[in-house]
């Protein structure tokens, strides 16, 4: 049995942070969320779960929060997710999700803090060669979202090997759905993912989707993408937490992924049978850096944890996310 030391979640109110936080809590772990609340939300946060409201670069307040709440790990999701800002905007990327992620382990490190599990991306392998993708692919991230993502895999490595400290970087495919209970979930206005895109045109928030290349080498012309439910994905953190306290002097990084790809138009036609509408389709062309397909080797993570998929399923993914976006609209009254 894991002792459940306390956690504290960066990011705790943004989509993939809260939906960790009701792992955890679910699971009985202490859990704590510090979150600048620049893309969270309040009403993400489960009753009786600390939010400290500020920055993960704040050492200060990081020092007050491991003393305050006794935080004895840390799950960091906190940073930016946009990758066409990434290029625009490569110093905020930068910024965000490299410099303040140091900040994050330093305060971590001198707090003595020895579990550190963080939020990584398929990004880091750019445009694989081969498809599905394993660990070992080669890292060739095509923007700074990507590089900015591998600088801290890089850091967080040569401070494992430095200090008593292990962690765990986990490498996303593409994050979907919501709370099974519509406890939370994706809550961003004017969000770019696609099945998030898709139930908001469905219910009337956007007037169309657009669908950026016909042309790729897949079945039907259109991207295919590995979808993973955010519910089993914040499962795979807790079960990691689990292996880093159970393996001190391991550290791992896995990808997150069923192993399984669909393409946008096949998402297109599962939002369209959950609904029982069809949803309008403009055909654009496609962006630049997007592969023709992503998806992920899963052998590791199911080697190394314990992990059995709840949610493995396209139009189960489509029925929560859609259950939320309604919730969303209460909650907001729009």
């Amino acid at each position: 049995m894991t002792d459940k030391i306390p956690v504290l979640v960066t990011g705790g109110a943004g989509y993939i942070g809260s939906h960790a936080v009701l792992a955890l809590k679910d699971a009985g772990w202490p859990v704590a969320v510090i979150d600048n609340l620049t893309t969270g939300f309040g009403f993400a946060i489960p009753e009786g779960v600390p939010l400290y409201e500020g920055d993960i670069e704040d050492a200060a307040l990081l020092a007050r929060i491991f003393r305050e709440q006794g935080i004895k790990a840390v799950m960091h999701f906190a940073g930016s997710i946009i990758v066409p800002e990434s290029v625009e905007n490569p110093l905020k990327y930068y910024h965000n999700n490299t410099a303040k992620s140091r900040a994050l382990i330093d305060a971590a490190v001198q707090a003595g803090v020895q579990h550190f599990i963080f939020s990584s991306t398929a990004a880091t392998y750019g445009i694989p060669e081969v498809s599905p993708v394993t660990e070992d692919s080669p890292k060739q991230p095509i923007n700074p979202y990507g590089m900015s993502k591998l600088m801290t895999e890089i850091m967080l490595g040569d401070v494992s090997r430095a200090h008593p400290f292990n962690y765990c970087a986990l490498r996303y495919f593409n994050v979907a759905g919501a709370d099974p209970q519509a406890r939370t979930g994706q809550s961003t206005a004017g969000a770019t993912h696609l099945i998030k895109v898709a139930v908001e045109a469905a219910l009337g928030k956007r007037e169309h989707v657009g669908v950026f290349g016909t042309d790729f080498d897949t079945p039907d012309g259109t991207g295919v993408r590995d979808y993973i439910h955010v519910s089993d994905l914040a499962d795979a953190h807790v079960l990691a937490l689990e292996q880093l306290i159970a393996a001190p002097s391991e550290s791992l990084t896995m990808n997150c992924g069923y192993g399984q790809g669909f393409s946008v138009l096949e998402v297109l036609d599962a939002v369209d049978r959950v609904t029982n509408r069809t949803i309008d389709r403009r055909l654009q062309g496609r962006r630049a850096g997007d592969p023709d397909a992503l998806i992920s080797d899963n052998r590791r993570i199911k080697a190394t944890l314990p992990w059995q998929p709840k949610y493995a399923d396209l139009g189960k993914i489509v029925e929560h996310a859609l259950a939320w976006e309604r919730r969303l609209t209460e909650l907001r009254g729009v």
